[in-house]
């Protein structure tokens, strides 16, 4: 029941996570923090397996700052994506795959911002916006027929804002606030919590 979104701007990516952490029909707390950040400017957001995504994504995070010491540089985003990818192919013809979906965002100097959307059957594509979850049900109609070219951060958010709202009237479950971060090329911005009933937390 977990929901994860990512939309492309003008200059920026906004991604969005739900803080929910359940097991079955329980809710165990509020505060989970589904977003890893990767390197300076690249950010992934993880839903599955609850111990699935935390191992997966300690691990991708582990690999890429390993890559930067070795290299001196880090990885662009795409590179990630292709990494990150090939980890997922690998384990699913493993007897340990992974139940985990990704969203990839991040900022390169010659690219611009780049979304990339992977789900647990290593399929993966650069996207202008994208959702994994129970969530996707609702937001991807609101997202095609509201998103559009060049987006400001204050438009991505009241876009984001509508598509919470969708989910809190047409999902059985609520999610309850999502944590929101922009990645852009001044690096990692953190932009508190938006709830459904179009209330901002900082």
């Amino acid at each position: 029941m977990e929901c994860v979104i990512g939309i492309k701007g003008k200059d920026f990516i906004l991604l969005a996570s739900d803080m929910t952490s359940g097991r079955s029909i329980m809710r165990m707390k509020n505060d989970q923090d589904k977003m890893y950040q990767l390197s300076d400017k690249l950010v992934m957001a993880t839903v599955g397996e609850a111990g699935d995504a935390t191992q997966f994504s300690e691990y991708i995070a582990k690999n890429v700052q390993l890559y930067k010491m070795r290299n001196g540089y880090d990885l662009s985003p795409n590179a990630a994506c292709c990494f990150t990818r090939k980890m997922l192919a690998d384990y699913l013809r493993s007897q340990t795959p992974y139940q985990v979906n990704v969203l990839l965002a991040g900022y390169d100097v010659t690219e611009g911002p780049e979304l990339y959307y992977l789900d647990y059957l290593a399929s993966s594509n650069k996207l202008p916006f994208a959702v994994h979850g129970y969530g996707s049900f609702f937001t991807l109609s609101v997202l095609d027929r509201f998103y559009k070219d060049n987006l400001s951060e204050d438009e991505a958010v009241e876009l984001l804002k509508k598509c919470l709202n969708e989910i809190q009237t047409r999902f059985i479950v609520n999610l309850g606030s999502f944590k929101v971060r922009f990645i852009s090329k001044d690096g990692v911005k953190d932009a508190g919590s938006v709830k459904a009933t179009n209330a901002m937390e900082q």
